[in-house]
């Protein structure tokens, strides 16, 4: 058992590294792409922001998180985290080699509803829906992160409306408080990131310890957030230019303003998604907030509708193909937990 919940942990810091590949990246993409900030003054913002956001406010995404599987004896409920955790990385590295932004919170999800499936039946599962505006379970999650693209496109449809027509007649003065702008947005997109992403890899271990009695509540130690925050970062810089080079440049070419738009929309909705305890893809709400710019902007056909469709197809069958991973991967967990 106490091997089996090692390698579990691990793989949640694992789970957090590939997250950084697709999201992390993601908070930095519009900045990288319109030369607002070299990638190296980039990857250093984001992860200061990346750290600030589970620690202050990253705990209602990963409750969230932790209560997709319902309580279990302490050696299933391992078995069916690590093969969770298991598929959902394998997915993450899969589709990172193919430089397809593709959502981590769909693989774990995915992959916990899988495991816990074939491990324990229907009833370890937490079907869920909403409490008021607070989504719980499986139903409430799902609906969290099919809705939050469309507030993503609304939302760069919207900032790119009020950018443009505040700046109609501007010169290019305003080129320098423009990027000035863009980092700002840039680092509350990473804190909002790291508060909604991050987190979900915190409450996987905080589940865990809790399952394992090693800690007696799911309030999760401050090495757990860090370690989270940390590895989270550290998948920016070790992987996620590809996911970075599909964002800024092969959807929609954006342009500073543009970027503004997209990092400052994406940012208000995967805010206010984290406070009310809502996992979302932030790599879903930045493609579609890049998609909403471009249309903003009436340019239709500069989108590439070809990525677009691409991402939709990965996004569509990130859910059944991680299921059925972990279903399988149940079997060689139940021997390193037995």
């Amino acid at each position: 058992m106490d091997v089996a919940l090692v390698v579990a942990v691990v793989l949640a810091l694992g789970f957090a590294l590939t997250n950084g590949f697709h999201d992390a990246a993601n908070a930095i993409a519009a900045l990288v792409a319109t030369r607002a900030a070299t990638p190296a003054a980039a990857i250093v913002m984001a992860t200061v922001f990346n750290t600030l956001g589970p620690l202050i406010m990253g705990e209602a995404v990963a409750e969230t998180v932790a209560g997709i599987v319902n309580d279990l004896d302490a050696a299933s409920f391992v078995q069916i985290m690590g093969a969770a955790l298991t598929a959902a990385v394998l997915w993450n590295v899969f589709t990172w080699r193919l430089g397809m932004p593709s959502s981590s919170g769909h693989a774990l999800v995915g992959g916990l509803v899988g495991a816990a499936l074939i491990d324990a039946g229907p009833d370890a599962v937490n079907w869920g829906g909403f409490d008021g505006a607070r989504p719980y379970g499986v139903v409430g999650v799902l609906v969290a992160m099919a809705i939050s693209p469309l507030f993503g496109f609304a939302a760069g449809v919207t900032f790119e409306l009020a950018g443009r027509r505040s700046l109609r007649r501007a010169t290019r003065a305003v080129e320098g408080p423009v990027k000035g702008g863009q980092w700002a947005t840039s680092a509350w997109l990473a804190f909002s990131h790291g508060a909604n992403d991050a987190a979900k890899a915190v409450g996987i271990i905080a589940a865990l310890l809790l399952a394992t009695d090693h800690i007696d509540s799911l309030e999760s130690p401050l090495w757990v957030r860090l370690g989270c925050a940390v590895a989270l970062s550290l998948g920016t810089a070790m992987g996620g230019w590809s996911i970075v080079r599909t964002i800024g440049r092969r959807i929609y070419r954006i342009r500073p303003i543009d970027g503004l738009a997209v990092q400052g929309g994406s940012a208000a909705v995967i805010f206010g998604a984290s406070i009310l305890g809502a996992p979302v893809s932030t790599t879903q709400v930045v493609a579609s907030s890049v998609v909403g710019t471009g249309v903003g902007r009436h340019r239709w056909r500069k989108v590439r509708w070809g990525i677009v469709k691409e991402m939709l197809l990965a996004w569509i069958t990130t859910l059944p193909i991680t299921a059925g991973l972990a279903g399988l991967l149940v079997y060689p967990w139940r021997w390193l937990a037995g």
